[in-house]
């Protein structure tokens, strides 16, 4: 049975299994938190790692898909706090160059913040470059 804190903030949810070792036979319960957050509001995710150990192969490929789906959706996917065996564990399984991670929950959520911004930004149909004809040479 895998525990997991849940802290729902106004930009996003933080998810914080609450374990040293996620074993595969845990994901399910970790993945169907994970839709929870992509299916509610606010939709943007940071998975707070600090005292998980290992992840189990088919964990880290899970969230990596899951990451994907949250992007895919306009969604943020922040993976933080991860402990150096753990970061070992997931370099060797080739993930670390593919996830979202900061050092900190604190910078987590600025990333959040930013692609929030970013979306909104680029979701913004009122901004046109168009607008001013070229000058004549």
């Amino acid at each position: 049975m895998l525990n997991v804190k849940i802290d729902t903030k106004e930009k996003f949810t933080v998810l914080n299994p609450e374990t040293a070792h996620i074993s595969a036979n845990m994901s399910e319960t970790l993945l169907e938190h994970c839709r929870n957050v992509l299916n509610q509001h606010p939709k943007n995710l940071i998975l707070n790692l600090s005292g998980v150990q290992q992840l189990d192969a088919e964990v880290s490929e899970a969230l990596t898909e899951m990451q994907q789906l949250f992007y895919e959706k306009n969604a943020s996917f922040v993976v933080c706090n991860i402990e150096d065996t753990l970061e070992e564990m997931l370099d060797k399984q080739g993930v670390l160059e593919v996830w979202n991670i900061t050092p900190t929950e604190s910078e987590a959520w600025d990333i959040v913040q930013m692609e929030e911004i970013e979306r909104e930004l680029l979701d913004s149909d009122d901004i046109s470059f168009e607008n001013h004809p070229e000058e004549p040479a």
